[in-house]
């Protein structure tokens, strides 16, 4: 009788575990490509909008909206660099953001 119970518990554990491999394997399967897509996707700061600049680390509505004044009242960006000049954009925004932005 106990060699049964252990069995099913046994079969059990196994049942509930399942699941819970499965979906750590598919999470780690897909880091990998997400961080090649985030590699590539770059925004263009000359024509992003507040939206799109808020979605940078870092950059929050009221950062976005500086920036997108500033690039109005000064014309584009000509460096990624230039960002520095937007009140709100630090060294330390700008390390964070500085491999995802662009200047086309």
């Amino acid at each position: 009788m106990k060699q049964l119970l252990y069995g099913m518990l046994v079969v059990f554990c196994l049942l509930l575990a399942g699941p819970l491999v499965a979906g750590a394997a598919e999470g780690k399967a897909g880091a990998p490509e997400g961080k090649a897509q985030a590699a590539v996707a770059t925004v263009n700061i000359n024509s992003a909008t507040v939206k799109e600049l808020e979605n940078l680390p870092g950059i929050g509505k009221t950062t976005a909206l500086n920036i997108v004044d500033y690039r109005t009242a000064n014309g584009p960006f000509k460096t990624r660099d230039d960002l520095l000049k937007v009140k709100g954009v630090g060294e330390k925004t700008m390390e964070k953001v500085r491999q995802l932005v662009a200047v086309q």
